[in-house]
């Protein structure tokens, strides 16, 4: 175990290798692709077009000097002890605090969770702060201003310790007491909370960061419930959320347990939907006053419409009631689980291989948070790469069966229509290289989505 800190870091770098050269070969696509595909030619403009490039090189440009901040940052962290020093200064912290010795593991497990949450905010603020109000604001997709993006923060950062903090010390603790079967009650508990927690986000956590309201009757909404019926989706609410207050891209995504269903649509994803936060007044509010470099094209921002219409909407819901259709979710939940089951066992087969944990400056205490973070960050790292990728491979053919669902309900035109206008919408760059697409997308290309798509055949034909 003598060199396993520097066989971490050596893997991790190789990685980071890896993927600098997928990110090259897709920025050369970005920058050698200045011509509309044929195929895209009809519907989307050499001026559409060109944003959506030029978004993408600075998106690329931006995601190098991160990545290589975060991996230098990384791996000085790992080379200088950086989390040994970090748990000693929670000993402090506590000890100083609370009058707590090192005998109070939980206490102090909290404490370092604590302060590497609030290092990792403080080191990250700066690239997040520019993300948002430099490269998403020259775009036109950024609606925050700077009170709301710190307020936001704040909540982010008081609900990520009241959930976790509490997490950590009952994980901490049956690792302790629970005896040679440990993994099995930590798994069980890891598998109640997500459960609990599918059904708390949505209903009680999400709101307190965005506004959610029924949508309107009319006939979006007749048609959504027509569709739910007639494939026996137990709908019972349906909700615009005011996306817009916090950025111009567009989602939809569905929740719930049994027969107690719901779907949250954005509200830029809707056509002339004005309720919520697409007004005018409404973004001024949460955006305040806008700077004079946001002028640019801002006449063209205001005639140019987004969203999809009706029957639109309704497609992309036929394709989302596929992936319900054919139990997408609930597999994919499956996979995870039985992930964390095989993990904390393998876990239990190296936690108390004080080699690993002393390669990493954890002499003298080797804690069970420690430990759990070396082995399923550092140890378990080449594994996590290949079960990524796989699920990506999953994702695409999940996407594809999704796809062919909506298909089979006649709404091939419609689904093909609003892809094409959320990619328009979200500046999505339609070219992608293969091998960065294999590596990163869990959905497929566009180009590869609208070819699948004309040639499947309906299943009655």
């Amino acid at each position: 175990m003598e060199y396993l800190q520097e066989t971490v870091l050596a893997f991790f770098w190789l990685v980071y290798l890896f993927e600098s050269y997928l990110s090259w070969r897709q920025k050369k696509i970005y920058e050698t692709s200045k011509e509309v595909p044929k195929e895209l030619s009809s519907v989307i403009d050499n001026n559409t077009f060109e944003k959506a490039r030029k978004y993408a090189l600075d998106k690329s440009v931006f995601g190098f000097w991160n990545g290589l901040y975060s991996q230098i940052e990384g791996s000085l962290i790992l080379q200088f002890g950086g989390y040994a020093y970090l748990w000693m200064l929670s000993g402090d912290v506590i000890a100083y605090c609370f009058g707590f010795d090192s005998s109070y593991e939980i206490a102090q497990s909290c404490m370092f969770a604590t302060l590497g949450q609030l290092f990792g905010i403080v080191t990250e603020m700066p690239w997040s702060l520019y993300s948002t109000f430099v490269l998403e604001e020259r775009h036109g997709f950024n609606k925050m201003s700077l009170g709301f993006y710190f307020k936001d923060l704040v909540k982010k950062t008081l609900l990520s310790q009241i959930l976790s903090l509490p997490i950590i010390s009952i994980i901490v603790y049956i690792i302790q007491a629970g005896g040679e079967y440990f993994y099995i009650y930590a798994w069980a508990t890891v598998f109640l909370i997500s459960m609990i927690l599918l059904h708390v986000y949505p209903e009680f956590i999400a709101p307190l960061f965005d506004k959610y309201e029924t949508l309107p009757d009319g006939e979006l909404r007749e048609k959504i419930e027509e569709l739910a019926a007639s494939l026996d989706y137990p709908l019972k609410k349906l909700y615009v959320v005011d996306g817009s207050k916090r950025s111009a891209h567009s989602n939809a995504y569905m929740y719930g347990f049994y027969k107690n269903k719901r779907i949250v649509l954005f509200d830029t994803l809707l056509e002339d939907y004005t309720p919520v936060g697409r007004s005018e007044q409404a973004g001024n509010e949460a955006k305040g006053d806008s700077t004079e470099g946001s002028n640019e094209d801002s006449a063209d921002k205001k005639d140019r419409k987004i969203g999809c219409n009706t029957e639109e909407v309704v497609a992309v819901l036929g394709h989302e009631l596929g992936h319900w259709k054919f139990s997408h979710m609930l597999k994919n939940l499956a996979i995870v689980q039985v992930k964390i089951f095989i993990s904390f066992f393998f876990f239990g087969k190296l936690m108390n291989n004080h080699g690993i944990f002393t390669s990493f400056g954890f002499t003298d205490q080797q804690p069970i948070l420690i430990r759990l973070i070396i082995v399923f960050s550092f140890i378990f790292s080449p594994f996590n790469e290949v079960e990524e990728f796989l699920m990506h491979i999953l994702s695409r053919k999940f996407e594809f069966q999704a796809d062919e669902f909506a298909i089979d309900l006649g709404k091939r035109e419609n689904l093909k229509t609003a892809l094409l206008k959320l990619h328009k919408d979200n500046l999505s760059f339609p070219i992608a290289d293969w091998m960065y697409s294999a590596r990163h997308f869990s959905h497929p290309p566009l180009l590869e989505r609208l070819r699948a798509m004309d040639q499947y055949k309906i299943k009655d034909e």
